[in-house]
């Protein structure tokens, strides 16, 4: 399967999702989706019944590997919010038509994605060039695919010169650990699994020198948060209420045991995730840095890069109309 064949399928939103059941929501609550292994501050208030409490409903929540499956169970009514969706699947679903809107910026994370060359290889930086003809899983669509692409880029390494396998960070690090791939891309726990096995060519400031920037965002369908759009204030005024509880460095104890378990962590593996997080705060995702125009400019940039690299066949004009920052400005006041 080549990565245009694929991305085009996962932007046509199609509601097979691979060894995941959503529940579907019945007018009693809503369905939220999120990944294991990525420990955020909302999963404290998920663990102990905030949502359900300032919606008034069941929240019930659905856990991935990609977000490109977060993208297609939103086009199937499956799902109706997903929490830290990579930006890149976000634009690969928006680019083919999908209306979906980014309602917040979930969490940056320069240093918790990346891809890991297998250590026997002993290829750096310095000699990234010699991965041509490697072989590498990547998981298509995602932020590490576009992180992928730019580093391949900045080496000048040939797309073309390398056997690209379309794996989930799990699979892809189970892989790169049997000496089966040369190059495993991912994040969170599966990167952590990775670097056991392997170094990562450029680290989290390098990439950003290079305009690599990993963020995430908790998006949803349009049509739905227009319909629903207080019940998306209230959804995103307790995800900032465990945020703020999180930076204040005031729960920590109280909040860190809670956020592992629900994430499938031990408490250090999660700690030390969290250390490479940063959750901005609402005045901070409401400026130009972020959905006052940074994030917009930011898609456009990853749809060109897809685009170039024949991954997408086109992108739009501007994404603009893909930010509602209506939600976020009304939970300033809840």
């Amino acid at each position: 399967m080549t990565i245009k064949t694929y991305l085009k399928g996962a932007a046509a939103g199609l509601a097979l999702l691979s060894g995941t059941q959503a529940a579907m929501a019945d007018g009693h609550g809503i369905t939220v989706a999120y990944f294991l292994e990525w420990p955020m501050p909302f999963e404290y208030a998920k663990a102990k019944g905030m949502y359900d409490e300032a919606l008034g409903m069941e929240v019930n929540w659905v856990s991935f590997d990609t977000g490109t499956a977060m993208s297609a169970a939103m086009a199937s009514g499956d799902v109706q919010i997903a929490v830290s969706q990579g930006v890149p699947p976000f634009v690969v679903a928006a680019s083919a038509g999908q209306d979906l809107q980014i309602l917040d910026v979930a969490v940056s994370y320069s240093d918790n994605d990346n891809c890991v060359v297998r250590e026997d290889l002993e290829i750096d930086k310095d000699s990234a060039g010699e991965l041509a003809g490697k072989k590498v899983a990547v998981p298509l669509g995602t932020a590490a695919h576009f992180g992928f692409l730019k580093q391949m880029s900045h080496f000048g390494v040939e797309l073309g010169s390398l056997e690209v396998v379309d794996m989930a960070p799990p699979d892809g690090a189970a892989a790169l650990a049997q000496g089966s791939v040369d190059m495993a891309c991912g994040w969170g726990g599966s990167l952590r699994r990775m670097k056991e096995h392997g170094n990562v060519l450029l680290t989290g400031g390098e990439k950003e020198e290079l305009g690599i920037l990993v963020f995430d965002v908790t998006s949803g369908p349009a049509g739905w948060v227009a319909e629903n759009s207080e019940t998306v204030s209230k959804f995103l005024a307790v995800t900032a209420k465990a945020n703020d509880m999180w930076n204040s460095g005031e729960h920590t104890d109280e909040m860190l045991p809670v956020i592992a378990k629900d994430a499938g962590m031990d408490e250090a593996d999660a700690a030390a995730s969290l250390a490479t997080f940063a959750f901005p705060g609402l005045d901070d995702q409401l400026g130009e840095k972020w959905l006052g125009g940074g994030a917009q400019d930011f898609m456009k940039g990853v749809a060109d890069v897809f685009v170039e690299s024949g991954s997408i066949d086109g992108a739009l004009d501007s994404y603009a109309d893909n930010v509602n920052a209506g939600p976020l400005t009304a939970a300033k006041g809840m």
